[in-house]
């Protein structure tokens, strides 16, 4: 059974940072995807940021130049630095390992940006 623990998420005025944790744990293999969703209220689940196991890394373009993906492979964790936050920045934040295949998912971190 694979579970995702997040942590990190809170309240932050408009140009702050946070930064967001996910554990996974469990039989985890090799050659996964990491990353990061968000939906806001009345909105769809995006994507905000992905990590291949390599170290390779994708961002929505909404975030780019802010948020900062990174991964310890052997800790299977991964966190996601948010730096100039924004209102529009104001989700929850829910983490994703994409292996074999098999999407997993954590509950959520409600990350809010106050103006």
């Amino acid at each position: 059974q694979v579970q995702l623990v997040e942590s990190g998420g809170g309240l932050v005025q408009a140009g702050g940072s946070l930064r967001l944790s996910c554990a996974a744990s469990g039989r985890i293999w090799s050659g996964n995807f990491m990353g990061w969703y968000r939906q806001a209220p009345g909105k769809q689940r995006e994507l905000v940021a992905s990590i291949t196991s390599i170290g390779g890394t994708n961002y929505a373009d909404s975030v780019k130049g802010r948020f900062t993906i990174s991964r310890d492979n052997a800790k299977n964790t991964v966190w996601l630095q948010m730096n100039s936050l924004k209102p529009e920045d104001t989700a929850v934040y829910y983490c994703n390992l994409r292996m074999q295949s098999n999407d997993y998912w954590g509950r959520g971190t409600q990350v809010t940006v106050s103006s």
